[in-house]
């Protein structure tokens, strides 16, 4: 499967951005699909995922109850909704695919970049 994020900008603080990570190859819900997000110089860190069986999701504590992660079967897409944006939320966002079995996110999309200012 090959994975594109976009959606990625500069806005204020407070304000909402959606990401998209588009799938190509294969279909998103054959797999559990991450984002994760990276700021340079710091190690990458999960922001949320949604499972390929039920749809569950499950979010790192500092965007819960901000961020949404849903999925768009018929547009082969799955989404980050953020809302609330915080200047410590500025980094490069990236979406991943898992196999349900597997541990370890193996395909990678490249991130898109969101700066949020105060």
């Amino acid at each position: 499967v090959q994975l594109q994020a976009s959606g990625g900008g500069l806005v204020q603080a407070g304000d909402s951005l959606r990401l998209s990570c588009a799938a190509s190859g294969r279909t998103v819900s054959s797999y559990d699909m991450g984002w994760f997000r990276q700021v340079p110089g710091k190690e990458r860190e999960f922001v949320a995922h949604i499972r390929r069986s039920g749809g569950r999701t499950h979010y790192a504590d500092s965007v819960k109850g901000r961020f949404t992660c849903f999925r768009a079967n018929a547009k082969n897409t799955v989404y980050l909704q953020m809302n609330s944006l915080k200047p410590e939320d500025t980094a490069v966002y990236y979406c991943a695919a898992r196999v349900p079995v597997r541990p370890e996110y193996d395909y990678w999309g490249r991130g898109t970049l969101v700066t949020v200012s105060s």
